[in-house]
């Protein structure tokens, strides 16, 4: 069954945390976006934060890794998640910051899948794993939900509720699921709609007042269930290979 599924056409997008006694990185890559972020710290306070783009969808990100270390550095680790600010920064850099700090005590690597497929006769189905173990499934038509039954009939961007009753692991995991089945959108609309950035709400760094009118689309997008690679497979745990 799960073979089958990884056969059908849609969004892929993993995430790889390597903690380190004195660090903690987090990798994403999915169709439009490749970035990892390093958290170093003494154990209680981000004492330094990297932050590298290997794969950006506009001509503007690139200033986004600034930006991110002004906002957590001298930050609590147990206080990254609570920091907010994430308008004002990449979100995708965001997330994997608050990713991290959740995980620099863990004490070895970590990786989530997300795949979602393209709609089947109006169905959606999105799932999410931990080291190759599934965790939740979402089934929806036109974003309404069809399944798990304990949300039934919810909008896909209306799940705050059920997400903030679940226990920690399984809350981190359908929050990657909820915005992975959202980004997953992208996959059916023309890019020439998502290439104007006047068009955006001000969400994100990029998509500010100031940036956003001389944001430019760039970078490849990648269909991984047609191509001959898996996202991150050019990620060792620390930094990114320059031969794919």
């Amino acid at each position: 069954m799960m073979a089958v599924f990884d056969a059908l056409p849609g969004f892929r997008r993993r995430f790889v945390v390597s903690p380190a006694p004195d660090r903690v990185t987090a990798a994403v890559e999915d169709d439009y976006h490749c970035m990892a972020v390093t958290l170093h710290h003494d154990g209680a306070i981000v004492t330094a934060v990297d932050a590298v783009m290997d794969r950006a969808p506009w001509t503007t990100c690139p200033g986004a890794p600034a930006v991110l270390g002004a906002t957590f550095t001298g930050v609590a680790l147990t206080e990254v998640a609570k920091r907010g600010e994430k308008q004002a920064n990449c979100t995708h850099l965001h997330d994997l910051a608050v990713l991290a700090a959740a995980h620099a005590g863990d004490a070895a690597p970590m990786r989530y899948d997300i795949l979602v497929c393209d709609p089947v006769e109006g169905l959606v189905t999105a799932e999410i794993r931990r080291d190759g173990q599934p965790i939740h499934r979402i089934v929806h038509r036109g974003d309404i939900v069809m399944d798990p039954a304990a949300i039934t009939g919810l909008s896909l961007f209306k799940l705050r509720d059920w997400i903030g009753g679940l226990n920690g692991p399984e809350r981190e995991a359908a929050r990657l699921l909820q915005w992975g089945a959202i980004l997953a959108h992208g996959r059916l609309i023309s890019m020439e709609r998502q290439s104007d950035a006047n068009r955006m709400p001000p969400n994100c760094y990029t998509f500010q007042p100031e940036r956003k009118v001389h944001a430019q689309r760039v970078g490849e997008v990648i269909d991984f269930t047609a191509a001959d690679r898996q996202p991150l497979d050019h990620f060792d745990g620390a930094g990114f290979s320059m031969v794919r």
